[in-house]
């Protein structure tokens, strides 16, 4: 079970992103502000248009953690430059949210396991 991070502004939003992450088998973690309280996430799904919701995924991938985006903004060059696993516009169908997720959450394959 993977602690996925959730930063959505809008309460029903979250809600909806944190109903996915827990349909998958995952803890949903929500943005609380503090980075404490964030330590130890596997993933994250994040507005990137809000400030707060930025700046968390440059720390986050600063850290190697997987970020998911979900914007109601079309990707800018600033926000893929980060690396996201997955940009997804809303509206967007939660099955993609899900396979991103799940994606994002594989163990990379190791070179040796790779050669095989």
């Amino acid at each position: 079970m993977a602690r996925v991070l959730i930063c959505e502004p809008h309460d029903d939003i979250s809600a909806l992103l944190e109903l996915v992450v827990r349909r998958l088998g995952h803890e949903p973690v929500p943005f609380g502000g503090a980075a404490v309280e964030h330590a130890g996430v596997d993933a994250a799904v994040i507005e990137p248009g809000e400030p707060e919701g930025l700046h968390l995924a440059q720390t986050l991938r600063a850290q190697n953690v997987p970020v998911l985006f979900t914007s109601i903004y079309p990707p800018s060059e600033h926000l893929l430059g980060l690396g996201p696993a997955a940009y997804l516009v809303k509206p967007f169908p939660l099955y993609a949210l899900e396979r991103a997720l799940e994606q994002a959450l594989q163990p990379a394959a190791s070179p040796a396991a790779a050669a095989l």
